[in-house]
C-alpha cells in the first residue's frame, strides 16, 4: 500500500471536476439523442467532451431505492468542514479488488454485479443464518451520518452516508456472549474483480475484524448509500463498513461472511505488513506510519492541507475504549 501523492489541480481529470449537477445533465442529453458508441466516436472526433460512462454510472440498476433519501442524523455532524463533492467521493478510491495500483477503480467495475448477494453469519452464534442483502437493507431503518473518513494514506473527505448502526445486524445476527470478536469477510469473484485475478499474491477474499466492544459502539456504521442514493459499486456495492474513528481500510466492502470468534482473528493488512498496520488502526497523529507521517491530512477536492486529529476527531465517543491510545508524538507502532 504505497504513498499516495496527490496530483496538483490542473492534473484533475475531467470526471473529478465536473459537477454533478454537470454531469447528469450531460447524461440525460446524451441519452435522449440515442447516441451508442458509434455516435460517442463521432462526438469525440468533432471535438466534444462527452462521456458516455462515468463515477455516477455505477450504481447498480437492482440496488434497493426503499428509504431513499434517508433523514439526516444531526447528532453525527462535521461542523468544521465542507461535504466533499460527490464526483470527488465516487472517483478517487481504494478496492484492490478492482486495482491496487490506481484510484481510478470505477471504469473497472462494470463487471461486477452486486446484487443479489448474501451475508452468512456463522462462529459463536446461537444459530446460523443467511441474510439475503437487498432484503436486510428493505427492513432496516435507514438514516444518513456525515462522517469525516480518513485513509492511512493521508488523504481525507466528508462524506454524507446512508445505512444503518453496525450493532443493529449483530442483533440480528445473536452471537454468544463469549464472543469478544467479529470478522468481516468481502466478495472474492475474480471473474467480475480484475485486481482479484491479476493480484495473486494477496489472500484473497479481503478480510478485517474488530473488537466486539467497537462493533457495538454507536458510531460503526453499515452503509447502504451515500449522498441520498444506493452506493455505487466503486465504493463498496451492495454495502460497507464506515468505522470513522479508523484509517479505511477497517472497512471493508462488499461484506459477504460475519463469524463471531473468542480470540483475535488475523485482518488482511495486518497479517501482510505487521509493522505498518495494526489490528487497531485508529487514527491517531501521534503514531506515524513507518514511511510517511500521519500529522496532518489532505482534503479531496480543496488540497488543504490540515491537522489529524486524534481519533479522526471522534475522541470523545471511543476514547475510552482505548486508554492506552498515545497522546503524544511517537514511533510507528506494531499494534
Amino acid at each position: 500500500m504505497a504513498h499516495i501523492v496527490l496530483p496538483p489541480r490542473w492534473q484533475a481529470r475531467e470526471n473529478d471536476v465536473t459537477s454533478e449537477h454537470t454531469y447528469r445533465n450531460r447524461r440525460q442529453f446524451i441519452e435522449e439523442l440515442g447516441l451508442g458508441v458509434i455516435g460517442m466516436a463521432a462526438l469525440g472526433a468533432m471535438g466534444c467532451s462527452m462521456t458516455s460512462f462515468g463515477p455516477l454510472d455505477t450504481i447498480p440498476d437492482n440496488a434497493p431505492r426503499e428509504g431513499y433519501p434517508a433523514a439526516r442524523n444531526e447528532a453525527f455532524s462535521v461542523p468544521e468542514r465542507a461535504v466533499t463533492g460527490r464526483i470527488y467521493a465516487s472517483s478517487y478510491n481504494n478496492f484492490y479488488e478492482f486495482d491496487g495500483a490506481s484510484k481510478e477503480i470505477w471504469p473497472l467495475t462494470e463487471p461486477y454485479e452486486p446484487f443479489p448477494m448474501t451475508i452468512r453469519v456463522r462462529g459463536l452464534v446461537e444459530k446460523r443464518r443467511t441474510f439475503d442483502v437487498a432484503e436486510l437493507i428493505r427492513t432496516m431503518d435507514l438514516e444518513e451520518r456525515l462522517y469525516r473518513f480518513r485513509c492511512v494514506e493521508a488523504w481525507a473527505m466528508t462524506v454524507p452516508w446512508t445505512g444503518f448502526p453496525l450493532s443493529k445486524l449483530i442483533e440480528r445476527c445473536k452471537p454468544l456472549s463469549r464472543a469478544t470478536h467479529v470478522r468481516f469477510v468481502s466478495v472474492n469473484r475474480p471473474n467480475q474483480m480484475e485486481g482479484i485475478r491479476k493480484q495473486h499474491w494477496y489472500p484473497w477474499p479481503y478480510y478485517e475484524a474488530l473488537r466486539m466492544e467497537e462493533a457495538m459502539n454507536e458510531l460503526a456504521f453499515v452503509v447502504t448509500g451515500m449522498y441520498g442514493e444506493p452506493l455505487p459499486k466503486q465504493n463498496g456495492s451492495p454495502l460497507r463498513l464506515a468505522l470513522p474513528w479508523k484509517y479505511g481500510y477497517k472497512g471493508p466492502k462488499a461484506i459477504v461472511r460475519i463469524e463471531f470468534t473468542d480470540q483475535q482473528p488475523g485482518t488482511f493488512w495486518n497479517d501482510l505488513q505487521p509493522l505498518e498496520y495494526g489490528f487497531l488502526s485508529n487514527v491517531n497523529p501521534n503514531i506515524p506510519h513507518p514511511r510517511w507521517s500521519q500529522a496532518t491530512e489532505t482534503l479531496l477536492e480543496t488540497d488543504e492541507r490540515v491537522p489529524t486529529q486524534i481519533f479522526n476527531g471522534y475522541d470523545e465517543w471511543v476514547s475510552a475504549l482505548y486508554p492506552g491510545e498515545p497522546r503524544r508524538p511517537g514511533r510507528p507502532l506494531a499494534r
